[in-house]
Parts: structure tokens; C-alpha cells; sequence
């Protein structure tokens, strides 16, 4: 393994931007706990360049000038790098300028989601260690063992982003797996809008009428709360308990507490009475300011378009080698034939390689039949029906 350094006071975090500033690109990875808090609790930073490896403490240095980094123009190479985005968002106050996830690039050489280890021993040889998936990282001081495997989520990143360019290059799907990276910066950056909050409940789409409204305002008072007190939502208030408030509103403390899931909780009279302030406000609401789940479902009629289009697909992903879920979902086809102007099928690589023949296949023009020897094909229409009528 390169030369590794720990980074715990701000003179050596200093020399460490220096360093990485002249690069052209750089590993990232880090770790954190997110368990028992509502933010995630950033606990390690791993970097990699050729000079080495640095684990640098964010509980014991202030990682402000890491955006220099992020902001520059290197490259940051991560796996899975999603939830680190909003670490380090959170932590430095930015993202990386431009990344390359290794996970997210490896599905346009048709591997689907495959573990940092596993692309490290299919592309490079090499085999990881194996990790103990119960490390609390916050402790100090690190084993040595600790030390190791965090170093070595980083040490082969470059190498690897070399590997999957390489490959990429030689399908010709470099740009795509850029600009999927690109989106995934983007996406990043996102936070959840406590409005919206009530999305997640797993009844949402099946609550009715004014529950709705009730939902979304209780939910949303529990997002903010669970903000402010940097902890779970479910820990602030199960959502058995907002889907029992939504479909009864307590107008009292004694309803509230009758309702199944407050059982046995405690909470002091000042939350009791936000809590049920949001319930007004939710059965005050007007309509016009409910915000319903984004709707999944098309019109009943082009039920067999999904489904043969999402067959169509998946024989098509197998064909070009990339991995089924990145070229197109259930999802995505369902937007694509509601006319969702904020679908991936719309644009980019996938507008080029998938949406025009979505878009005959819907207008009649095409059909997926089956192929001599097995498997699907997308083609010309006959219009010479067979069977009876």
C-alpha cells in the first residue's frame, strides 16, 4: 500500500490541500453513522492520490479546507459515492466539481451494483479485506485493522478508474457513464423538503380525503423537529403513529395519546401542543396546497405497453452489456408514457438509444416480437393481424 499519513490537527490538513490541489485526480471515500442522528455523523475522511493515502479526523479538525479540493478542478473518483455527497456537503459546505463513481460507471460494462471488492478482483486482480460491518468509526483511537481497510477503499481507486475508462472507451460509453455522473452530482445536492416528508410513510398512496392533508402537515412538523434535534424521524414520532394520526385527528392530548403506537411514549406538554397545532393546520388545509406523492401509474389502456416495453429492455440490456436498472426501470417507462417532462428517457444517451423506438411503439409503428431462436426483437409493424378477431 502507497505511504499513509493520519491527518488530525490543521497543519498537516494544510499540506495534505496543497498536495491534492496539483492533481488531476484523487480517491474519496468516507465513513459515518447516521444510526441514532438525522444528519449523518461523518466520523472519516480517506484520500488517495499517487503521492499516497491520507485518513484525515473530522473529530478532531475542521475540514473547511477540503473545498478548495472539491472545488478545484481534479477529478474525485468514489464508489457509490451518493450518500457521501451529502456528507461532505454537510461537512465542507460543497460537493466535488466533477466526479467519477466507480459502481454507477461499472453498469455500462454490464455489471449491476457490484461491490467495491468485487470490481477491484474482476478489473484489477487484487482482493480486499474483508470489513467489519459493525465498526463504529467515532471511536478513537482506530485499530490498526481499522486503519487498513479504510485506507484500502481508497488505495485502488485511481487504478480502477483507469480500468473502467479503458473499457468504457472500447464500448464507446464514456460520455454516458459521464454524464451519468453528472446527475448523480446533481441529485446530490438535494435536500428533503419536510413537505414532502410524507412521501415516505409506506400508506401514503393509500390514505384518502383530508387524511392526506393531515399526513403531510404532521409529517412535515416531525421533518423539522427531527432536524432540529439531529435525530431520526422515527424516533421523534413512529409513523404508525402519523398514519393513525392522519386517519383519526386527535383534538386533544388525551385523543393523542390514545392513539395505536403511543404506547408507553412520553412527551412533554410544549411538543403535545405543536403536535397538535400541525393536525389543525392539516385539517385546515386547502387543497391547493397539498403536495400528492408523484404519481407511478399510466392510463389503464397502456398497461401491455409497460410490459412489453419493459421486456423490450431488458433483452436490449443484455445484448449491449449494461446493466438493466441503469438503461431504463418500470418507473422511467411509466414516466416516458405520461408525457413526465423530468424523465430520463427524454434525454441524453438514453433519449438517442431508447426513445425513439419507445415512441413507435406507443404510436402502433413497432412491435417487439419474438426472435428466430429465442429472445426479443423491436420491429416494423406488419399491421396483418393474426387469430380471430
Amino acid at each position: 500500500m502507497s505511504r499513509r499519513v493520519w491527518v488530525g490537527d490543521e497543519e498537516k490538513l494544510g499540506r495534505l490541500v496543497l498536495d491534492l490541489l496539483g492533481e488531476p485526480a484523487y480517491g474519496l471515500d468516507t465513513e459515518f453513522h447516521r444510526e441514532r442522528t438525522y444528519y449523518p455523523r461523518l466520523a472519516l475522511v480517506q484520500l488517495a492520490w499517487p503521492g499516497g493515502v491520507a485518513l484525515v479526523d473530522p473529530l478532531a479538525v475542521d475540514l473547511a479546507p477540503l473545498a478548495k479540493v472539491l472545488n478545484g478542478p481534479g477529478l474525485a473518483v468514489a464508489h457509490a459515492a451518493e450518500q457521501d455527497l451529502e456528507v461532505l456537503d454537510r461537512a465542507c459546505g460543497t460537493v466535488p466539481s466533477r466526479l467519477f463513481d466507480t459502481q454507477l460507471a461499472a453498469g455500462f460494462i454490464g455489471m449491476s451494483s457490484p461491490s467495491l471488492a468485487t470490481l477491484i478482483e474482476r478489473l484489477l486482480g487484487r482482493t480486499l479485506a474483508k470489513a467489519d460491518r459493525l465498526t463504529d468509526w467515532t471511536r478513537r483511537p482506530l485499530t490498526p485493522a481499522q486503519r487498513d481497510y479504510a485506507a484500502s477503499d481508497v488505495a485502488h481507486l485511481l487504478d480502477l478508474h483507469r480500468a473502467l475508462v479503458k473499457e468504457l472507451d472500447a464500448l464507446g460509453r464514456r460520455a454516458w457513464a459521464e454524464d451519468e455522473c453528472a446527475l448523480l452530482l446533481r441529485r446530490g445536492r438535494r435536500s428533503t423538503d419536510p413537505e414532502e416528508a410524507w412521501w415516505r410513510l409506506r400508506e401514503a398512496r393509500s390514505l384518502r380525503g383530508r387524511s392526506r392533508h393531515v399526513a403531510q402537515a404532521v409529517a412535515a412538523w416531525r421533518e423539522r423537529r427531527a432536524a432540529a434535534l439531529d435525530r431520526p424521524p422515527r424516533l421523534v414520532l413512529p409513523d404508525l403513529v402519523v398514519v393513525s394520526i392522519a386517519h383519526r385527528p386527535p383534538a386533544t392530548a388525551d385523543d393523542l395519546f390514545q392513539m395505536r403506537g403511543m404506547e408507553g411514549r412520553r412527551l412533554k406538554p410544549p411538543v403535545v401542543k405543536e403536535l397538535l397545532e400541525a393536525v389543525e393546520e392539516g385539517l385546515g388545509m386547502d387543497d391547493r396546497d397539498l403536495r400528492p406523492p408523484v404519481t407511478e401509474e399510466v392510463d389503464r389502456r397502456l398497461g401491455p405497453t409497460v410490459a412489453l416495453a419493459s421486456a423490450w429492455v431488458g433483452q436490449l440490456a443484455g445484448e449491449l452489456k449494461i446493466d438493466a436498472a441503469l438503461l431504463a426501470t418500470r418507473a422511467d417507462l411509466q414516466a416516458f408514457l405520461r408525457h413526465d417532462p423530468t424523465c430520463r428517457l427524454g434525454r441524453g444517451w438514453r433519449a438517442e438509444l431508447l426513445g425513439k423506438a419507445l415512441e413507435r411503439l406507443v404510436a402502433g409503428e413497432a412491435a417487439v416480437a419474438l426472435a428466430p431462436g429465442g429472445g426479443l426483437v423491436l420491429e416494423e409493424r406488419s399491421y396483418r393481424r393474426l387469430g380471430p378477431l
